[in-house]
């Protein structure tokens, strides 16, 4: 079988390049592991959700997956308040000083990925494989070869690795990467509360690690919580009225009382760059090519605008000739190196600069907090690029 675009990968990222490209006259196909999970019949929400950002929502809308999202499932972002270890230190943003509608949107995973995925299934020139696994690759001049493990033999003139931070289409590609371990894991859960979190989002930055609260629909939060090991895993293993009692203490009793409505779950957190986003006839998106720390959110996003930047290139040339063409395939890779490089120093930076024990490390950080938040100009910068 001959396809024009094969991805591998069927998480968000992958499925929304498709998506974006299912108008085209492009023969596309999807190569994923595992079945979408349909969703629940009860009301039980996903403990893991994404900050999506007006421009990822922008795209999704144009994909025409947004318009497919349960409006009672999604909440708005309408301003942010971050606190550094110092309890002077501290920096907001509003989305009225930023002069848009809201900061983010705050949804479950699996509701944008059922989303996604149905707009695929409607799209007469996607195929989907799907369970499936491709064992081996082939590169030519002319195409990539991708044998299943059913033995079904696919040829594409483009493949795009979408397979996540431990991509074998990258390792299979030769394609080395920046890595490190942050010793740190993502904890997250879902919690109702006592106090109406009038759509704020609050983080504190801790000496023993990051902790977010993300404001879902009613009296709703989603914690993330990038705890350093020891105490991610004392975490992971707290009963839910010691888990509810301890992020009160650290959320400052913000939320009043609390109650667990998701059992919590840890990921581990490390950074990842991919020295390459491209060969012939290879292209990398989401974290098959990045992987940062998630302190802002912006890790989805980031993946969203590698797969609106590729579907743009390749709209613009859709018909004029091959679509795997390393040159057009060049271009992507230079509109997208800048961002993934500034998002991945940014955080990275933030990081480690928050991690240090350094006393005078330690006042320069709370110190610089203070100075961003008492300068407009500086503060609209910094959000222009997050809302994009």
């Amino acid at each position: 079988m001959k396809f024009d675009i094969v991805v591998i990968g069927g998480g968000l990222v992958g499925a929304s390049l498709l998506a974006a490209l299912k108008g085209s006259g492009l023969k596309l196909a999807l190569i994923e592991t595992r079945q979408p999970a349909p969703l629940p019949v009860d009301d039980s929400w996903d403990a893991r959700v994404y900050a999506i950002s007006p421009g990822s929502v922008e795209f999704l809308q144009s994909c025409g997956v947004w318009q497919r999202m349960d409006p009672d499932r999604i909440s708005p972002v309408h301003e942010m308040r971050v606190q550094g270890d110092d309890s002077a230190a501290r920096i907001d943003f509003s989305a009225y000083e930023s002069g848009v509608p809201e900061l983010a949107c705050i949804i479950e995973n699996r509701q944008l990925q059922h989303a996604v995925w149905e707009a695929l299934t409607e799209a007469d020139n996607v195929q989907l494989f799907c369970p499936a696994q491709c064992d081996s690759l082939a590169w030519h001049e002319s195409h990539v070869e991708l044998t299943l493990s059913d033995g079904t033999v696919l040829q594409t003139a483009l493949l795009v690795g979408a397979d996540g931070v431990s991509s074998r289409v990258r390792e299979q590609a030769g394609i080395q990467v920046d890595r490190h371990s942050y010793h740190q894991t993502g904890v997250v859960a879902n919690f109702e509360v006592e106090q109406p979190h009038h759509h704020i989002a609050r983080q504190w930055f801790r000496r023993d690690g990051i902790l977010a609260l993300l404001p879902l629909p009613g009296k709703r939060v989603s914690m993330v919580w990038s705890a350093n090991t020891v105490l991610a895993d004392e975490l992971l293993t707290l009963s839910p009225g010691a888990l509810c009692e301890q992020v009160g203490r650290a959320a400052e009793h913000a939320p009043g009382a609390m109650q667990l409505i998701t059992p919590q779950r840890g990921f581990p957190l490390n950074f990842v760059q991919a020295k390459s986003l491209v060969k012939p006839r290879l292209a990398l998106i989401g974290d098959a090519a990045h992987g940062i720390h998630p302190l802002a959110g912006q890790g989805v996003n980031l993946g969203l605008r590698d797969a609106r930047e590729l579907a743009h290139v390749l709209m613009q040339f859709d018909g004029l000739g091959d679509c795997g063409e390393f040159s057009l395939l060049r271009c992507y890779e230079r509109n997208r190196r800048e961002d993934i490089l500034a998002m991945g120093w940014v955080t990275d930076g933030l990081q480690k600069l928050f991690g240090s024990e350094d006393a005078a490390i330690m006042r320069i950080r709370n110190l610089g907090l203070g100075i961003t938040n008492r300068l407009p100009l500086l503060k609209n910068r910094l959000m222009r690029h997050a809302l994009s």
